[in-house]
C-alpha cells in the first residue's frame, strides 16, 4: 500500500496546483492534482437562486450568485442534478443525460455558467448518476415494450420475483422492495433505490460505452469533474441470481483512464459508503482508480466525538483510512444532502449520537440516520458549529460545504425525507428570502423561529463581521494557506484526554498544528509536538495571538475554553526569535 506521504515531484510551494508525473501500464498521464486542496462547495441549482421568478431555481441566478462564491473562496462547485427529470427524487430520476431540465435553464446557460467559473478560477462539478435512470427514460420505456429492444438488457429483469426482494433497500422504511413487477414487460425490474428508478445493466459493455459518452458529454462543455453517485452499486453484478454482489474494480479504472484522455485535470469523487479494508481497491494501488472519495467512516465517528466529546473512536478511523496513493484524496463533509448516516458506528455510539442530535424520531430517517442540518443539530451554538468546521477544514483530505451551512441555515422538520433539509438559499430579508419573487417556491423557505430567513440571511452577515459568514470565509482562507493539510501526512498527538483532538501534519519540511476541544469544560493539556531539535518549541496561532513555547523539556501547555481549537504553524519563526531579542509579535511583523 501507499501512503499519502509518497514522495512527490518537487514543486514550488507557491504554487497552487502541483503536478505529478504518474504512470500508469504504457500510459504516462500528466495530471494536475488541483483537488488536493481544493475547497468544494455544494448546491442545487432549483433551490439556490431563482432569476426568472417561476419558483425554480436556475442557472441565470446561480450566476448572478458566483461573485458571492468566488467571495467565499470556494474552488469548485459541485451542482447535484439538473440534468431532465421528472424529479420525483430530486433529480437523481433522470429521464435525459444529455439536456438540461427546462426548469433549469438550457444547455447554452450551462455553458454560459462553465465559461463565467472558468472566469473566476473556479471549477464544475457535477452529479453523475448512472446506476439508476427514471423509469420515464426512454430507454426504459422501449425495454419495457419491446424485448427484442438492444435496451432490453440495459436493465435487470426476472420473469419470478427473485428471494431475497425485500432486502437490500437502500431507504429501509419507505421502500417496499428492490423487485417490481412491470405488466407490460411482464416481468420483475431491479431497482437498489425507489420503484421509479430502475437499476441499469452496468456490466453491460453498451451501458458501459454510454457511461463515458455522457462523461465525456459534459467534460465538453467545461465540466472538470464528477461526483460519481452509488458507486458500490454501479460496480456491483446484478441479476436474479446474485446473492452478493462482486465488486468490478476494473471498471472504475475504465472510467478514470477514458477521464484522463479526454481532459487530464478531470476527476471522479465517489460516494462509497465502504469499509476501511476495501478503500484501496477504490482507490487503486497504483492510484488508478478513483480519485477522491468521501470518507464516511470518519464523517460517522467525527458525529460521535462531537456528541461524546471522545476523539479515541475518530482516531481509530483517522489511522483505518490513513493509507492511500499518493494522488488520491478523501473528501471531508459534515452534512451533505443526504441523511447523516450512522450505520457504521456500534449501536451504542449510533444511540449517543441520536440523543445528541436527533433525540425525536421525527429528526430520524432510514432507521439508521439524522435527518436535520448541522447548525439545529448543534443548537444553534455558534461555539460548537465554528469548532465543527475547524474539524470539518484540518482533517486529513479536501473540505465539502453545504450550501447555506455558511451562514448557520436550519431545516424545516415538517417536509418529508430529506427535503427537511434542502429549503431554498437564504439570502436577504426580502419575501422568499430573495431567493424569488413568485410566490411558489420549489419548497418552503424557512420563514420563523430562530432559523427563519429574518434572522439568517447572507446580506445580513455579509454586514456583520462577527458572522457565521465571514468567519467562514477567513477560515476558508486560511485553510488554502496551509496546503500541508492537503498534501502532509499526519500524526495524532496524545494529549492525555480523550476530549481534545491533536494533529500534527508535515510537508516539505514544514509542518502545522492543530487542537480541538471536544468538551464543553475548559481543558487544560500538556503535549509535545513530536518534533526532534528546537523545530517544534515554538507554535505560531494562525488564528489569534497567544502563540506558544515549548519549556525545556519540549512540552507546550495549552488552556483550552469549552469547544476552543487552535491552529498553529511550528516553528516558523525560531530563526528570526535566535538572532535578536526581541518577541514573537515583532518577529511576525519582521518577516511580514
Amino acid at each position: 500500500m501507499h501512503s499519502q506521504s509518497s514522495a512527490l515531484p518537487a514543486v514550488d510551494l507557491l504554487l497552487p496546483h502541483p503536478l505529478a508525473d504518474l504512470t500508469r501500464g504504457k500510459y504516462a498521464v500528466i495530471n494536475d492534482l488541483w483537488y488536493k486542496n481544493a475547497v468544494i462547495y455544494c448546491l442545487s441549482v432549483g433551490t439556490f437562486m431563482d432569476a426568472n421568478a417561476d419558483g425554480i431555481g436556475d442557472f441565470q441566478g446561480l450566476m448572478r450568485r458566483l461573485d458571492y462564491l468566488q467571495g467565499l473562496g470556494v474552488t469548485a462547485v459541485w451542482l447535484m442534478p439538473f440534468q431532465q427529470s421528472p424529479c420525483k427524487d430530486d433529480g437523481y430520476d433522470i429521464s435525459d443525460y444529455y439536456a438540461v431540465d427546462p426548469r433549469y435553464g438550457t444547455l447554452g446557460d450551462f455553458v454560459e455558467f462553465t465559461h463565467a467559473c472558468k472566469q473566476r478560477g473556479v471549477r464544475v462539478i457535477t452529479d453523475l448518476v448512472v446506476n439508476h435512470t427514471s423509469n420515464e427514460h426512454p430507454w426504459f420505456q422501449e425495454a419495457r415494450r419491446d424485448p427484442a429492444s438492444r435496451y432490453r438488457d440495459w436493465y435487470i429483469w426476472s420473469k419470478k420475483k427473485p428471494p431475497g426482494a425485500n432486502e437490500g433497500m437502500v431507504f429501509p422504511g419507505v421502500q417496499k422492495t428492490t423487485w417490481t413487477y412491470d405488466r407490460e414487460a411482464r416481468a420483475y425490474y431491479f431497482h437498489r433505490f425507489y420503484d421509479f428508478q430502475p437499476d441499469l445493466n452496468t456490466s453491460n459493455p453498451h451501458v458501459q460505452a454510454e457511461i463515458l459518452k455522457i462523461m465525456g458529454f459534459w467534460i465538453q462543455l467545461g465540466v472538470s469533474g464528477f461526483r460519481m453517485d452509488a458507486v458500490p452499486f454501479i460496480i456491483g453484478t446484478k441479476g436474479a441470481a446474485v446473492r452478493k454482489p462482486a465488486e468490478q474494480y476494473d471498471m472504475l479504472r475504465m472510467f478514470r483512464e477514458f477521464l484522463q484522455w479526454r481532459l487530464g485535470d478531470s476527476i471522479i469523487l465517489g460516494e462509497a459508503n465502504v469499509l476501511p479494508k476495501t478503500d484501496m481497491e477504490y482507490f487503486g494501488d497504483d492510484g488508478d482508480r478513483m480519485h477522491m472519495m468521501f470518507n464516511f467512516q470518519v464523517n460517522q465517528h467525527l458525529f460521535y466525538a462531537l456528541a461524546a466529546a471522545d476523539c479515541r473512536p475518530l482516531t481509530k478511523a483517522l489511522h483505518a483510512t490513513k493509507p492511500r496513493p499518493s494522488t488520491a484524496q478523501w473528501g471531508l463533509f459534515l452534512r451533505n444532502h443526504d441523511e447523516l448516516d450512522l450505520g457504521r458506528l456500534s449501536a451504542q455510539q449510533r444511540q449517543s449520537v441520536f440523543d445528541a442530535f436527533g433525540p425525536d424520531k421525527n429528526m430520524q430517517l432510514y432507521e439508521r440516520g439524522i435527518r436535520r442540518r448541522l447548525a439545529p443539530m448543534l443548537a444553534g451554538d455558534r461555539r460548537r458549529m465554528e469548532l465543527a468546521y475547524s474539524l470539518m477544514f484540518t482533517l486529513p483530505g479536501t473540505p465539502v460545504v453545504r450550501y447555506g451551512d455558511e451562514l448557520g441555515m436550519g431545516d424545516d422538520l415538517r417536509l418529508p425525507e430529506r427535503n427537511c433539509a434542502r429549503t431554498p438559499m437564504q439570502w436577504s430579508t426580502e419575501p422568499h428570502a430573495g431567493f424569488t419573487k413568485s410566490d411558489k417556491p420549489i419548497l418552503p423557505v424557512i420563514d420563523e423561529g430562530p432559523y427563519g430567513f429574518q434572522h439568517v440571511n447572507a446580506a445580513e452577515q455579509r454586514r456583520d463581521p462577527e458572522s457565521m459568514l465571514n468567519w467562514t470565509e477567513r477560515i476558508i482562507r486560511m485553510r488554502k494557506e496551509v496546503p500541508e493539510i492537503g498534501w502532509g501526512d499526519f500524526t495524532v498527538l496524545d494529549t492525555g484526554t480523550r476530549a481534545v483532538l491533536a494533529m500534527r501534519y508535515d510537508w516539505r519540511n514544514n509542518s502545522v498544528l492543530f487542537v480541538h476541544n471536544l468538551d464543553a469544560a475548559p481543558r487544560e493539556v500538556a503535549f509535545s509536538t513530536g518534533l526532534r531539535s528546537e523545530n517544534g518549541s515554538l507554535l505560531v496561532n494562525l488564528l489569534a495571538d497567544d502563540h506558544s513555547r515549548a519549556d525545556a523539556r519540549g512540552r507546550h501547555y495549552l488552556l483550552l475554553e469549552g469547544y476552543a481549537y487552535r491552529w498553529y504553524r511550528v516553528g516558523g519563526l525560531d530563526y528570526l526569535l535566535k538572532r535578536s531579542e526581541i518577541s514573537v509579535e515583532q518577529a511576525i511583523k519582521r518577516r511580514e
